[in-house]
């Protein structure tokens, strides 16, 4: 997850939920999410 930047991370937790992937897949990415303090609603939607 280290490799991913944040406006790619955010963009994977977007599709994810936009595709209904699943729920442990979209619990990975907010874990990620709340580690490095991002609120994926402060990022731009290009997924």
């Amino acid at each position: 997850m280290d490799m991913l930047s944040d406006e790619l991370l955010v963009d994977a937790y977007h599709a994810a939920i936009q595709f209904n992937l699943d729920s442990d897949f979209i619990k990975l990415l907010t874990v990620e999410m709340i580690r490095r303090q991002i609120n994926p609603e402060t990022y731009r939607i290009t997924a």
